[in-house]
């Protein structure tokens, strides 16, 4: 797997060289993250085959993306419970 990296603002805010690639987006293992720059949203969603997301805001040197990333902490099916808690951002 390649190595990859999520930005915001001009800081690398996630890189992982393992990661989980479902419907067009990365999800980085939460590890990999920098929980520095994230805070909850009250956002959430819900997908038939992954389950309810849960999402973060992201505040890096003063700006601000709300629901700008998200995850699934219970994964409704095992297709999806690679993702587990793992983290995808908005591009």
């Amino acid at each position: 797997m390649p190595h990859v990296t999520a930005t915001f603002n001009g800081k690398v805010i996630a890189e992982a060289e393992k990661w989980e690639y479902v419907e067009g987006n990365i999800y980085f293992p939460p590890d990999s993250v920098d929980q520095s720059v994230l805070s909850k949203s009250r956002l959430t969603t819900s997908c038939p085959w992954k389950g309810m997301a849960s999402y973060y805001n992201i505040n890096v040197d003063g700006k601000e993306a709300q629901d700008a990333a998200w995850y699934y902490p219970e994964p409704l099916t095992d297709k999806a419970a690679p993702i587990k808690d793992h983290v995808a951002f908005c591009r």
